[in-house]
């Protein structure tokens, strides 16, 4: 590919400067575009990002790596991309591709496909604790939230920029003038657990507990901050006090639940005809349920169920908010936290020690409490927002970030291993209007994302740098959750291509469904054509989780995951080996080698490594799995390839 020139300097970015504290955060401090440093190998350098990663290698007197085999470069980019490994004839089409430009045509084409979407989708679903339904007790479905998900998959799809993604997202149903796409960005406020109280969620608590929920989210998606942490005190560790907690839970306390009916006219009068009696009933029930105590109580739950039941289904919906400024909550700064003992009261307000000044309150904004929340967290020179993210970014490629804690960027969180890069990074976003895609494509195209990860480390490394911080090699990651099912689904020949709408409720034992306080809440699809969709569109259902997913470390939707974990147990074996998904797609896969070798041994097994692995076997496994074939079914051997580290595992 060739080097790139290097400027000697880049111009710093004219931002505002904080009155900040000498302990306060590093990354409360204004972003500043470094300029690149003089390195001593400039050829090894592919992209601006390279010079950063290299000036901090040379510095510890360490190396890069080699460049990794192209084979191994492809599967890495096309999980990456897509979560899906590379078809048999992109490994050849790619292997036989010699251009120059061969590797960035190739990131191009993969940055262009619908799998794209849906494996970026994954990242951010989990950060904002993504599901369908509200967990506790009742864990009440919350249907149409799946368009939130098609939301999010088409946003990357279409490289929208964050600028606009994040802003739909806090503010879409204040939008002038309204639409649909913006109320469906706007489901991200009821994405949060909620407690239904006899099924009334408007009592102090709940509602309580629901503003908690949205306050924290924001916090931690978008600025990486513990904001909940200020909840009851100020913040032991960052300068966040308990009032400014509150000042920012307060751009939320017009916003109400809003389940937005997309039927047709006639349909949402003839539903709205039938369940209005109900409603009203049901509201009598609850708050007559909410005085009562012992076996009154108890009775007047049982009635509420009742009326449930017959309530009409909804029609075409989703799940969206609205602000009702007639039914705003009064926020108070809470002593202790605790919702029945209300202090200073409080009016919406940016954190104080990110804040440059303090605007004063418009009409305006009395209307578009949230639409001023997004504008803050826009605003030039705000030093976390593109921080947080191009963070996030680095991560869902080198498996860490820059930032080991993508959620906490304070005092407490990790410090980033190149603030340069962070920084550069960053400002580099901004310029470009805020979209992913350029800068994903200059990672991928660095020789930093090139490097091998198989080789092994000098003693030298391992002193200084033993977590791989100064990236003197890639790392291996084990594939996630989806990345394995979707793999044994594409590998097998069934992966249905399909895209968006309802969730998949897949099988599942009778006796966790069991455990559901309404059972019925579970019907599982049975066409194989919703079945073996990609797991990005399984139903997210938080008190009945698949235990195959579960046991490959797919994150809680209690809680925001800024980074899974990746561990390595017993069940996940006893899932791969014993598990119904795993033997039922190995039959698939075995009839698919059955078919596509013709009955020859040799054949299926070369077809067998090739597709699971994206290589020939070597004569020792030819003669192995030819052997194994003669004595036992071919669906155990294809159990055997999914259990391969190499099936497992982005080298």
């Amino acid at each position: 590919m060739g080097t790139f020139p290097i400027v000697s300097v880049l111009s710093a970015a004219e931002l505002p400067s904080r009155p900040l504290s000498s302990t306060s955060p590093w990354s409360f401090r204004p972003v500043q575009r470094p300029s690149l440093p003089s390195i001593k190998r400039p050829a090894w350098a592919r992209t601006p990002i390279d010079v950063f990663v290299l000036i901090a290698l040379e510095r510890a007197g360490l190396d890069p790596s080699p460049p990794a085999k192209r084979r191994d470069w492809l599967r890495r980019l096309c999980f990456d991309l897509t979560g899906l490994p590379p078809s048999e004839s992109e490994i050849v089409a790619f292997l036989e591709d010699q251009a120059p430009d061969a590797e960035e045509r190739w990131i191009d084409r993969l940055l262009a496909r619908q799998t794209y979407g849906e494996r970026m989708a994954q990242h951010w679903l989990d950060v904002v604790r993504f599901a369908e339904s509200e967990g506790f007790e009742y864990d009440r479905h919350l249907p149409g939230a799946w368009r939130y998900r098609d939301y999010v998959v088409e946003s990357f799809n279409r490289d929208k920029s964050y600028r606009d993604f994040l802003h739909e997202q806090i503010a879409g149903d204040e939008l002038q003038p309204p639409t649909e796409e913006g109320r469906t960005a706007a489901i991200f406020h009821r994405l949060g657990p909620v407690r239904r109280n006899a099924g009334n969620p408007e009592i102090a608590l709940s509602r309580n507990e629901v503003l908690t929920e949205r306050t924290d989210i924001v916090g931690a998606a978008f600025l990486g901050l513990t904001v909940g942490c200020a909840r009851c005190h100020d913040h032991k560790l960052d300068p966040i006090s308990q009032k400014d907690y509150y000042r920012l839970q307060a751009y939320m306390a017009a916003s109400q639940e809003d389940d937005v009916v997309l039927a047709p006219a006639e349909e949402k009068l003839k539903w709205e005809k039938e369940s209005s009696p109900l409603q009203a009933q049901l509201k009598s029930l609850r708050q007559r349920a909410e005085e009562a105590e012992g076996e009154e109580r108890i009775k007047l739950r049982k009635e509420i169920e009742a009326v449930e039941r017959r309530l009409p289904l909804l029609p075409a919906s989703m799940p969206s908010i609205k602000n009702d400024p007639a039914s705003r909550t009064s926020i108070h700064v809470l002593v202790r936290g605790e919702w029945e003992r209300k202090g200073e009261a409080v009016s919406p307000g940016p954190l104080a020690a990110l804040a440059n000044s303090q605007p004063a309150w418009t009409g305006e904004d009395d209307r578009r409490p949230r639409t001023a929340l997004a504008r803050w967290l826009l605003e030039p020179g705000h030093p976390l927002t593109a921080r947080v993210v191009v963070n996030r970014l680095w991560q869902w490629h080198f498996g860490k970030g820059l930032v080991g804690t993508p959620n906490d960027f304070g005092s407490h969180g990790a410090s980033p291993s190149h603030p340069e890069l962070l920084d550069w990074l960053a400002d580099e976003l901004v310029r470009h209007d805020w979209r992913l895609k350029p800068l994903q494509r200059m990672i991928l195209l660095s020789a930093s994302y090139r490097q091998e990860s198989g080789v092994k480390p000098t003693a030298r490394a391992l002193a200084l740098d033993p977590e791989n911080r100064l990236l003197w090699r890639f790392e291996r990651r084990r594939l996630s959750a989806e990345e394995i099912r979707d793999s044994m689904l594409a590998v097998s020949g069934v992966l249905h291509p399909s895209v968006g709408g309802p969730s998949v409720m897949a099988p599942v034992d009778s006796d966790l469904v069991a455990l559901l306080y309404k059972p019925s809440q579970w019907e599982p699809d049975v066409k194989p054509e919703r079945l073996f969709r990609r797991s990005v569109y399984l139903m997210a259902k938080r008190n009945l989780r698949l235990p195959f997913m579960e046991a490959f470390d797919q994150p809680s939707l209690l809680t925001s995951c800024g980074r899974r974990e990746s561990s390595t147990h017993a069940p996940q074996a006893l899932e791969l080996l014993n598990g119904s998904l795993s033997n039922e797609l190995a039959r698939r896969f075995s009839k698919r080698l059955d078919q596509e070798s013709g009955g020859h041994p040799r054949r299926w097994v070369e077809r067998g490594f090739f597709l699971a692995c994206g290589r020939l076997p070597d004569e020792e496994e030819l003669r192995m799995g030819e052997r194994f074939l003669a004595e036992q079914p071919g669906s155990e051997l294809a159990l055997a390839l999914f259990n391969l580290n190499e099936f497992l595992y982005v080298p």
